[in-house]
């Protein structure tokens, strides 16, 4: 069985866009048969840089846990985007990942408030749900405007770290990847991995993606994986893509090509344990200088 881990709209009217976690067999999503003719989606070869000696991985890699990060260019036209998704989730359980990863608004991204209303639906099974804490109200020159609040109620909390096959996974979204003290509050709970589904923009895209990815990921000693919209979804919107995996040293690992693919990466919790034993910043934390996160996660 795949997990599949997705924020499941850009927006709602008068809701949040969530992040859930989908159980279901590959072949149920959606009843997405195999379309004759679909194109297979390009893979992005598994890369990993070389690490510290003193951080070398003892154990053996084929035995750790594999995860897909799944990268595509949703558009209005759910049936399409629901048949891309599930090539990419069958291959990535065809080389034996136990957890797939899809991007924010996986299911469509739509032209306007009105067109997202007639395109939304319930989903199937899921077992639990992040609700977006940080609505993104920006106008980038070069990018155009942005104001999620106009059609969005932030979410009230956050989400206890979720147990899976590759570790505890902390739910965020997107634009919440701008805010530590999230990312923070995650790990003190428990999160071994963030995810970040997202569809990043043209400009803040190149300057700000890797290096925020990597900052989340180095802060926390957390593995980040974060699944992108890529190319361009209708006339009035494009995302940037990059999707990545980065390690809790803070290494890019894994990242997708141009366009609609995968990346894979393995997961191995005794290298973030070996990360946090040399180098222990939360036992070196002043909270009587600065305070706490706030009240544990429930």
């Amino acid at each position: 069985m795949v997990l599949a881990v997705s924020s499941c709209r850009t927006y709602y009217l008068s809701r949040p866009p969530r992040l859930g976690f989908i159980t279901r067999p590959p072949h149920q999503l959606r009843s997405l048969l195999l379309c004759p003719g679909l194109r297979i989606p390009r893979l992005s070869a598994l890369c990993a840089q070389p690490r510290l000696r003193a951080m070398a991985i003892s154990s053996s890699s084929w035995e750790l846990p594999l995860v897909a990060v799944c990268q595509v260019t949703s558009t209005p036209d759910k049936e399409q985007n629901f048949k891309t998704c599930a090539e990419l989730i069958r291959e990535a359980a065809r080389l034996g990942a136990c957890l797939a990863f899809l991007p924010e608004a996986f299911d469509f991204i739509a032209r306007d408030p009105e067109e997202t209303l007639r395109l939304s639906e319930p989903l199937g099974s899921v077992v639990a749900t992040y609700r977006k804490t940080h609505l993104c109200d920006v106008e980038i020159p070069g990018q155009g405007p942005m104001c999620e609040s106009n059609s969005t109620i932030p979410g009230p909390s956050l989400e206890s770290p979720i147990s899976t096959p590759a570790g505890k996974v902390g739910l965020a979204i997107c634009y919440d990847m701008r805010f530590p003290e999230l990312s923070l509050a995650l790990v003190q709970a428990g999160a071994e991995i963030l995810t970040y589904p997202s569809a990043f923009g043209s400009v803040t895209g190149p300057a700000h993606w890797e290096v925020l990815l990597r900052a989340r990921a180095i802060e926390t000693q957390c593995y980040v994986v974060a699944a992108a919209q890529c190319g361009r979804h209708h006339e009035k919107r494009a995302s940037y893509g990059h999707s990545m995996v980065v390690d809790p040293w803070g290494t890019v690992v894994a990242r997708c090509s141009e366009g609609p693919g995968l990346c894979l990466a393995r997961v191995d919790l005794s290298y973030l344990q070996q990360v946090r034993q040399h180098l222990p910043v939360f036992q070196h934390r002043r909270a009587d200088l600065y305070g706490n996160l706030g009240p544990p996660l429930s």
